[in-house]
């Protein structure tokens, strides 16, 4: 198992130790390909309450600290079911650019700005959502 991997399953086993009631998000490194850059996020929800959707934003940045290209999506939710206590789920940022990206050296950084409780409550993002990177 690489580490990667390793890190992912580990963060998932002692997510709800190191993180109660929350919403534990792991970005990868993005894969670039011409104009297409594919975020993966692994989210497990650690939250009491199924989790009906979730916004999140994600940039990408080059080595110089250049934002060189950005998506906002929902994550969970909006046409796919909510994420149930204990669940885990993954989203693919996909983000696009007119050129391709001159550089694959690129990292991704990701906010959520929205997270609504399957009882319709708005819970704050800064509080409920752990966002952590994958390591190379």
């Amino acid at each position: 198992m690489n580490y990667t991997l390793a890190r992912i399953f580990l963060l998932l086993l002692l997510g709800p130790l190191v993180a109660r009631s929350q919403l534990v998000v792991v970005v990868s490194s993005p894969k670039i390909g011409g104009q297409k850059a594919i975020v993966e996020l692994k989210m497990k929800n650690n939250l009491s309450n199924a989790v009906a959707s979730a916004r999140a934003a994600c940039f990408l940045i080059d080595d110089q600290e250049k934002l060189v290209g950005h998506s906002t999506k929902w994550v969970i939710g909006q046409n796919k079911h909510s994420l149930e206590p204990k669940g885990e789920t993954t989203f693919n940022f996909v983000i696009t650019s007119p050129q391709p990206f001159m550089t694959t050296n690129l990292a991704a950084k990701v906010s959520f700005s929205r997270v609504v409780l399957q009882n319709g409550r708005l819970t704050d993002p800064r509080q409920s959502v752990i966002v952590t990177s994958a390591m190379k």
